[in-house]
């Protein structure tokens, strides 16, 4: 399973930060991020369940703000569905 957040982390010091509590909290998710992207993406990885709330609330005690990312795909299948 994979789980996408846009965030307003901007620097690599402060990715790494992140990053160090998501490993220290969920030690079966991994996590990276994409500070290139517009919406400086942090990816998180695992192979049971990811609880978006829990990263989302991590985050926040970090200091940053982090929201799920909308899939596109997922986004025109529901439009599609209330057709």
């Amino acid at each position: 399973m994979i789980e996408v957040f846009k965030t307003d982390v901007v620097s690599r010091e402060d990715a790494a930060k992140v990053l160090a509590a998501i490993r220290a909290s969920f030690t079966n998710y991994t996590a990276n991020f994409d500070l290139q992207d517009c919406d400086h993406v942090l990816r998180v990885c695992c192979s049971a369940t990811i609880y978006p709330d829990l990263v989302i609330a991590l985050v926040a005690r970090a200091g940053y703000h982090a929201e799920v990312l909308a899939d596109e795909y997922q986004d025109i299948e529901a439009s599609l569905q209330m057709s």
